[in-house]
């Protein structure tokens, strides 16, 4: 007789980076079921110099991380829009998010925005009141206060859903 292998419910965290508020968001997921954990966000002062807004990212991610214990992060990819500059602030941004986990030494997936609307949505272009409306369906217990944190709780979702194709990837770079 085999016995069956025992699973551990895995602690995601979803981080949705921005300068003025990256959002977060903790799931577990257990098998094919999702639980909600916490979620917030990271509210640097205004008028802060950026440098300065980035290192309260990073604290700010750096607690969370503490508290959570997340196995797993996953992080939106920044898209490009017609001011550079803005673009390139935000990519800073996502960088400490991206930097604040494998600090952590957790490993760091990242997700389009389209591919995590479509994830929890079913479509790649459902706008934030869609997303709050699903989160509600697959995250009962979750408020997200901010649609940054709402983000948050969808990227890591939508980690939850494809963490195993994503580990397969990585697998096949290191042959």
């Amino acid at each position: 007789m085999t016995s069956m292998p025992i699973r551990h419910p895995v602690r995601i965290m979803g981080i949705d980076p921005g300068l003025r508020r990256t959002g977060w968001g903790v799931i577990e997921l257990d098998g094919n079921r999702l639980a909600f954990v916490g979620c917030g966000s990271v509210e640097p002062a205004e008028g802060l110099p950026l440098a300065s807004r980035l290192l309260a990212i990073h604290h700010g991610l750096a607690g969370v991380l503490g508290s959570f214990n997340p196995a797993e992060a996953a992080v939106e990819q920044t898209f490009v829009n017609k001011d550079g500059a803005a673009t390139l602030k935000l990519g800073q941004a996502r960088g400490v998010a991206m930097l604040a986990p494998a600090m952590f030494g957790i490993s760091v997936a990242e997700y389009a925005p389209n591919q995590v609307k479509k994830t929890v949505v079913g479509a790649g272009h459902a706008d934030k009141n869609q997303i709050l409306v699903m989160l509600k369906i697959l995250l009962p217990k979750a408020e997200p206060k901010s649609p940054d944190a709402a983000d948050a709780l969808a990227i890591a979702i939508t980690h939850a859903h494809h963490r195993q194709s994503v580990a397969l990837r990585l697998k096949v770079l290191e042959t």
